[in-house]
């Protein structure tokens, strides 16, 4: 099946090559024991795995019935302690399953999380540098007036990060207080 080609402009193109190489650089990173919990974990959270079980457990039940109800001796006679135990040992796999793909998620969502700061400094940067240069250039130009605007001198200060740090700190205290009766 042929590849579907969409223009796109190529600043878009290159930010979606830049998450794409991320995901591949965690995906290399993982180990084989990791991938294969992530797709049993995948496979696990299907409804059809659902089914297949509850249908695995009528099936086991239903059975051990039958064996009993034709004089027979069942491998696991009611209260299925076999059944039981196999369902329990399979609900702890599933649940350290989940756990270990969780963590795995979680380091990838922390890495997002850094690009994200990261970008955002950047783009802070930029354009602290864009609105220097804009009032530089209305110092300069003689067909605009010269004037003091406070706002833009505070947009193109450094912003430093443990002031907002404690800005947003005594906000959520002062959120906190507010909510409480």
């Amino acid at each position: 099946m042929p590849e579907l080609q969409i223009d796109v402009p190529p600043h878009i193109a290159e930010t979606n090559q830049a998450i794409a190489l991320l995901h591949a650089e965690h995906h290399r990173k993982s180990t084989l024991a990791e991938r294969i919990v992530d797709k049993a974990t995948t496979y696990v959270g299907r409804p059809r795995f659902l089914l297949a079980l509850i249908m695995a457990a009528a099936f086991w039940m239903a059975a051990n019935l039958l064996i009993r109800l034709g004089g027979g001796s069942p491998l696991d006679p009611p209260p299925f302690a076999w059944l039981e135990l196999t369902l329990t040992a399979a609900a702890l796999v599933i649940a350290v399953m989940i756990l270990t793909s969780q963590s795995r998620a979680d380091r990838f969502a922390n890495l997002r999380e850094q690009m994200t700061l990261e970008a955002t400094l950047l783009t802070e940067q930029k354009t602290r540098k864009i609105i220097e240069l804009l009032e530089e250039l209305r110092r300069d130009s003689p067909q605009i007036p010269d004037r003091e605007d406070i706002e833009a001198d505070q947009m193109a200060a450094k912003v430093d990060p443990h002031e907002v740090l404690a800005a947003g700190v005594t906000r959520e205290i002062a959120t906190a207080t507010i909510q409480e009766p």
